[in-house]
């Protein structure tokens, strides 16, 4: 594989996306592309900027991946057509230069290897740039685990119902390079994630909290900061791109409902239902064509005060749904770049900020008990001499 010349920087962060091609990640991609030339249109809106500003400004910032589709980055952000033309031509040679490549088929082992083949080669075009492989997979029917005694057990298994990213993770941890499980497949096997701890490579999941679960947990903590009892919450998701496709089958987004359902639970700390016992918290994913990328979304919110007193909240988000995705993908290969660097391995039940079901032992819930976890992960971070 020849050397790309305009990716070989001596240092930074070099992130490794899969589902490159898709509606966040060409955003991503153009995201990288535009910190290289004007900083000015991406950093003031990452989280990290300011959380870690004493470890250092972003750093030189690489893009590489993998994905099915045919065609370029530039193909692919004209497809999605979630970033107005005038705003990434002129980062078009950059784009240009990153490196995006067929996804890898065949048996589970197989794909292992072909993979880390590949990641030697990427990081060889990075040197000393600090890689982290981000999942951006389409969401997959959840299927429960064949019974394995070991990892190698699972990857011989040759027709098992696992989700297609496994394959990558596996490559990532045996490549040393931390893992973001950004969707709301169950990647996570757990002898998977006891390698990835005793070989130093920290991981974090699961399904990023983007746009309407992000408001309600913001919401729902206020509520029960105020010991306002939430009696009902009905929430509404409308959009037409790929991503709202692909969950129009309802065993694609079983995951995802289950997850922005379980949240507000997490959060408020009791069920929301009626006197019955009946559920009073629904959440609906909607494939809307013409919505495109720019989802909408509502929430009913009733709630009650004293006297057992009935009130209502209303709110109507319209939103990008990739554009409020893509820096937080750069925050948290950020994140995981410094946690490698502090010791750090296994879950990160700490970055719960980002997700809609944080993993790992301990995962904050409320939304001021997230942002406490952030602060005491700066603090780990602080003593590696810096962020990439």
């Amino acid at each position: 594989m020849p050397r790309a010349e305009q990716n070989s920087q001596p240092r930074g962060l070099l992130l490794l996306v899969m589902g490159a091609k898709g509606a966040v990640g060409s955003t991503v991609a153009a995201a990288v592309a535009a910190m290289g030339r004007n900083p000015a249109q991406v950093l003031p809106w990452l989280t990290t900027g300011h959380r870690l500003q004493g470890l250092g400004p972003a750093g030189p910032v690489g893009f590489a991946g993998w994905d099915s589709r045919q065609g370029n980055l530039q193909e692919a952000l004209r497809h999605h057509g979630v970033i107005p033309e005038p705003l990434w031509m002129p980062h078009e040679e950059e784009l240009g230069g990153m490196r995006v490549l067929p996804a890898p088929e065949g048996p589970l082992r197989e794909q292992v290897e072909i993979l880390r083949r590949q990641l030697d080669w990427l990081l060889k075009e990075h040197p000393g740039a600090s890689p982290v492989m981000v999942d951006l997979l389409p969401a997959c029917p959840a299927s429960p685990w064949p019974r394995c005694e070991s990892l190698e057990e699972l990857l011989a298994l040759e027709e098992a119902p696992v989700p297609p990213d496994l394959a990558y993770a596996v490559a990532a941890v045996r490549s040393g390079v931390p893992f973001v499980n950004f969707t709301s497949n169950h990647v996570e096997h757990p002898l998977l994630v006891g390698e990835a701890a005793s070989a130093g490579v920290p991981m974090c999941g699961r399904d990023g909290k983007t746009g309407q679960t992000f408001f309600k947990v913001v919401l729902a903590s206020a509520l029960r900061a105020r010991n306002l009892r939430v009696d009902g919450w009905y929430s509404l998701n409308i959009l037409g791109n790929e991503d709202g496709k692909n969950l129009s089958d309802p065993s694609r987004a079983s995951s995802k409902l289950a997850n922005k359902t379980r949240v507000l639970e997490d959060v408020l700390g009791y069920p929301v239902e009626g006197p019955q016992g009946e559920a009073c918290h629904g959440v609906h994913i909607a494939y809307y064509p013409p919505r495109g990328d720019a989802k909408e979304a509502w929430d009913v919110i009733d709630f009650s005060g004293i006297f057992g007193l009935p009130m209502s909240l209303r709110l109507n988000l319209m939103a990008r749904d990739s554009v409020l995705a893509a820096p937080l993908v750069v925050d948290l290969a950020r994140w995981m770049a410094g946690l490698k660097k502090a010791g750090r391995s296994g879950l990160i039940p700490e970055l719960g900020f980002y997700f809609k079901k944080p993993l790992g032992e301990g995962a904050p819930r409320t939304f001021e008990e997230q942002l406490q976890a952030l602060r005491i992960l700066q603090e780990q971070c602080s003593g590696t001499g810096g962020l990439p």
